[in-house]
């Protein structure tokens, strides 16, 4: 069935990672280069709907209009967007109070759960989970 996920990017570390901002951790740009060694990246398709919901609200400022930057995010070869399938959202919506409560947080930690990847995030509250292995 070809190569598994190696990892899943939570939405601020694909923003950090496409700009190729410093913020990104040693540890998490290693996991980001080892893992495109050998299969994309995974980004939740949820990941767009917070970025365009930070855009709107004036919380993220882009390098280009909204609608280039994700259609330039999409073509990158080394990305691959996960839809949030019915699976993937059971899965989110099962989860108990010691996960964090953010719909997206949810979606993005099953989306890793359900690919067997780990979860790139500089999210605390993300890190701190016992359901995901998490790299930061």
């Amino acid at each position: 069935m070809g190569h598994e996920p190696v990892i899943v990017l939570d939405t601020h570390v694909l923003v950090w990672w496409v700009s190729g901002s410093g913020r990104l951790s040693i540890r998490a740009k290693r996991a980001i280069d080892q893992g495109l060694r050998r299969s994309p990246a995974i980004v939740s398709t949820v990941s767009v709907l917070e970025i365009a919901t930070a855009v709107r609200r004036g919380r993220l400022e882009l390098q280009s209009p909204l609608a280039q930057w994700l259609t330039d995010l999409r073509a990158l070869p080394e990305l691959q967007f996960q839809p949030v399938s019915a699976e993937i959202a059971e899965l989110a919506g099962s989860f108990d109070e010691t996960t964090p409560g953010d719909p997206a947080d949810r979606i993005i930690i099953a989306t890793a759960l359900i690919l067997r990847a780990k979860l790139v995030t500089a999210d605390e509250r993300l890190r701190e989970s016992p359901i995901v292995v998490t790299v930061w």
